[in-house]
């Protein structure tokens, strides 16, 4: 895929203010990868429209837009309640509890779902049940 523009041009500065965005847990994974293979796309922001499904990854890799992750752990498929803008950097958070901060998103699975890829502290599993609440601000 050709880009218009320069995606290192792309800096925080461009995002201005904008609304938290959350979705409602559907359904769990319990599965980790050491050789996973995530291709992280070089944008750093994705839309999320309401009632769209998406898969929630942890790594502990220093993943980024354009790099990759190979220790990864898939955690649950989150719907979206709240639609918006969704930005590598945002803090993304589990009910009140933080998860970590979005680093980017992996397409393999398009067009059914985005990978949406979060640098958490550890690999542990999170505490995560159906209907408890994701939240990504910036």
């Amino acid at each position: 895929m050709s880009a218009p523009y320069d995606f290192k041009k792309i800096t925080p500065s461009v995002y201005g203010d904008r609304r938290p965005v959350e979705g409602e847990t559907v359904a769990l994974l319990h599965i980790s990868f050491d050789d996973r293979g995530l291709k992280l796309i070089e944008t750093k922001s994705r839309t999320v429209k309401k009632y769209e499904i998406h898969e929630l990854m942890i790594t502990d890799e220093d993943a980024a837009p354009g790099g990759g992750a190979d220790r990864v752990r898939a955690i649950g498929f989150f719907e979206i309640t709240d639609s918006g803008l969704i930005v590598a950097g945002d803090e993304v958070f589990i009910e009140d509890r933080r998860l970590g901060t979005l680093v980017g998103y992996d397409v393999t699975h398009m067009p059914n779902h985005i990978n949406v890829v979060v640098r958490a502290e550890s690999l542990d599993e999170p505490v995560l049940r159906v209907g408890d609440r994701i939240r990504f601000r910036s």
